[in-house]
């Protein structure tokens, strides 16, 4: 029996799965310690009940599909209007290294993931998806790549194989990244534990540093209010956005230079924003453009939940144990002898692997979460904190976004 869900329900059972995962989120310390994203804990309960029905009743759902596409393209048209490129001058010549050090990254994880795939004989779009498409980008760009491979490449399960590749990648970059980070000041001497009464009174400092970097609002002046017209000037933004990515789509299908909707809408954001910035002075407000993004990623992310098909894994399950326990020996190795000597074999160094272990395998709070772990301890790190939210928070999206496109046309 096969049940179909129209938009509206789709919606209502979409909220559903937030709500439920939000109270899992809440009761679990394991999902918190490792900074599972709401929509991931809900999704993946109900995903695995599906899973039961199918096997045991036979049933099938199917959800509507366009919902899932218009949020998927608004989040990625909100990473794009974040990109100010004043943050890169803010950044320094370290950001601009460290960028450099995770796009080799990138090519190392999808080569490592591509390479292992042919060996175990599966195709090598596998391999990718279990590389920087689900790796470096996460939750989100799984889901959006998972759809390009479906449909256009005919990988069947690309989608379900990417959330199960992304929620491995959150757990293992948050377990992996303060023991690598710890070794590396231990053995090279770089810093003293500090006492326990520094570590308690530098907690909120610490996270105050944080936020700092990461919100966009001057943490001196009033907070601007999210009001009506905000919100509509914001949702202009993102119409724009769609637009573009809509227009570029159909210019450049069939040409060399073509591309998934939602890159699209990606870049035209960067440049929406940019010539917003530079040529007209308009202050975007980008309180308001993190709100619309994260709520249309968690909406997006609960209806690709709903309709993964986890029996399309069980063929796969042997080799994809195998390429992501070798990506995570290849994430640990990069960190300690590439990201480590490169930023400098220091302390600031140090809290930057461990960040590139949570981003590399999971997501920007996956690294965030890691540092803060390290500073608490051996104190803090100011150029860390800078520079992993800048370059976990949109510059990786927008560079793996077109490596990835680069790798299908070579694989194809």
């Amino acid at each position: 029996m096969h049940i179909t869900f129209s938009t509206n329900y789709t919606l209502i059972l979409a909220v559903l799965v937030l709500l439920l995962g939000k109270f899992l989120v809440s009761r679990i310390r394991f999902l918190r310690d490792f900074n599972i994203p709401e929509p991931v804990a809900g999704g993946l309960l109900i995903a695995a009940v599906i899973y039961i029905l199918h096997a045991t009743m036979g049933w099938s759902f199917g959800f509507e599909s366009s919902l899932q596409t218009a949020f998927m393209l608004a989040f990625f048209a909100s990473i794009g209007l974040s990109a100010n490129f004043a943050k890169l001058r803010q950044g320094g010549i370290g950001l601009v290294i460290f960028l450099c050090v995770i796009v080799v990254f990138i090519l190392v994880q999808n080569a490592v993931g591509i390479g292992l795939a042919k060996a175990l004989g599966l195709d090598p779009l596998v391999g990718l998806v279990a590389g920087s498409i689900t790796l470096v980008g996460g939750h989100g760009t799984a889901g959006a790549w998972g759809s390009v491979l479906e449909q256009q490449h005919g990988l069947t399960g690309a989608t379900t194989l990417g959330m199960a590749c992304a929620t491995f990648g959150l757990v293992i970059g948050g377990i992996m990244g303060g023991p690598l980070a710890k070794r590396l000041i231990t053995q090279h001497k770089l810093a003293k534990p500090r006492s326990e009464a520094d570590q308690l009174g530098s907690t909120p400092a610490a996270g105050h540093e944080q936020n700092d970097f990461v919100n966009l609002e001057s943490p001196s002046k009033t907070p601007r209010l999210i009001t009506a017209d905000a919100a509509i000037e914001t949702l202009a933004l993102f119409a724009a956005c769609l637009a573009f990515g809509e227009f570029m789509t159909h210019v450049t299908k069939g040409t060399a230079i073509q591309l998934p909707t939602f890159v699209w809408c990606l870049g035209g954001g960067v440049i929406i924003r940019n010539v917003l910035d530079y040529i007209f002075g308009f202050k975007v407000f980008d309180r308001a453009i993190d709100v619309f993004g994260n709520v249309s990623l968690s909406i997006y992310l609960a209806i690709a939940l709903l309709s993964l098909k986890l029996w399309e894994l069980t063929d796969l399950a042997g080799p994809l144990v195998i390429i992501l326990a070798v990506q995570t020996l290849v994430m640990a190795l990069y960190a300690m002898f590439v990201t480590f000597r490169i930023m400098g074999k220091n302390y600031d160094a140090a809290v930057l692997a461990a960040g590139h272990c949570g981003f590399g395998m999971g997501a920007t709070p996956t690294a965030v979460a890691n540092m803060q772990a390290i500073t608490n301890q051996y104190g803090p790190s100011h150029k860390a904190f800078l520079i992993v939210p800048l370059v976990g928070a949109f510059f990786i999206d927008i560079v793996n976004a077109f490596l990835i496109q680069g790798f299908i046309t070579w694989i194809r």
